[in-house]
């Protein structure tokens, strides 16, 4: 069973060879191959120029996993789906290829993109001296195949770099941290600890993007109990909330505090589990 594999195997590879041979191809040669890093604590771009074709870029934004992006130069001229393959480098014959999957086109940017899995996947091969490689078939409706393929000359050196500015990306990016809401249990002001953590994260985000100039905070109850009771527990959450964001290095004049009791609920204070999300506290912040 083990041979039929390996000649299956082989099969295949001769096939895509085959297939590939009178294709065009885009790649950069090993002495254009310059991979670029542009590093923040938002995010890290690792790019290589394909001569005559455009931009690859692995982006890994902060609180995400790493995507893959190949941006032509020419917007819309290809649609559909992309066959991606790990190749060897001309410096590597004889090796085999592995196939990674289908990508598909974006429609309005004409980007081809490749979802978090994949672009590992080409990492990974880039690091080992492969080549990932697209292949779009019937280009612009010609007949003809062309291949994009990524060159991993020069790449291991910035690659480091690379993972380095991962390692000191921020915890979590703008959309995951611009509305928050903290709960309480029933009658509850005091912070929880995995409450405290949570705004832990939102202070040390907040402190290094200086674009962020207002925060609001704004407390809530269920309906249980009295309404005017409601509303000074409300006021008491947002407060406290205020006074720890305060504590952990947050500006005052950049915070708006407010209270609301009971009158606007997320859901219908119609059973325990609803009222456990009406007792909260959201977080919002305002970029200028």
């Amino acid at each position: 069973m083990g041979i039929r594999v390996l000649m299956v195997c082989h099969v295949l590879v001769l096939s895509l060879a085959a297939q590939y041979t009178n294709a065009v191809t885009f790649r950069a040669s090993i002495e254009q191959s310059q991979w670029d890093l542009e590093s923040s604590p938002f995010f890290c771009r690792l790019r290589q120029v394909v001569p005559s074709f455009g931009l690859a870029s692995f982006v890994h934004e902060a609180g995400e996993r790493a995507y893959f992006e190949l941006s032509p130069t020419h917007k819309g001229a290809y649609k559909g789906r992309v066959k991606l393959v790990a190749e060897a480098s001309p410096w590597q014959p004889g090796t085999a290829p592995a196939v990674i999957g289908q990508v598909d086109v974006d429609a309005q940017s004409g980007k081809i993109l490749a979802k978090p899995d994949y672009a590992s996947q080409m990492l990974a091969s880039l690091y080992k001296g492969m080549s990932p490689t697209f292949t779009m078939l019937n280009w612009l409706g010609t007949g003809q195949d062309v291949r994009v393929a990524l060159s991993s000359a020069n790449f291991q050196r910035t690659y480091k770099d690379y993972i380095t500015c991962v390692d000191n990306l921020l915890p979590v990016n703008y959309r995951q941290v611009a509305r928050t809401a903290v709960l309480f249990p029933p009658a509850q002001w005091r912070l929880s600890d995995a409450t405290k953590e949570r705004l832990d994260t939102i202070a040390q985000y907040v402190k290094t993007d200086k674009q962020v100039t207002s925060i609001y905070v704004d407390g809530h109850s269920d309906n249980a109990g009295r309404r005017l009771l409601n509303r000074d527990l409300s006021k008491q959450r947002a407060e406290e909330v205020t006074r720890y964001l305060v504590t952990q290095g947050i500006d005052e004049d950049m915070l708006t505090t407010r209270y609301h009791g009971e009158r606007y609920p997320v859901v219908a204070n119609n059973s325990k589990a609803n009222r456990a999300r009406n007792r909260r506290v959201t977080v919002r912040l305002e970029r200028d």
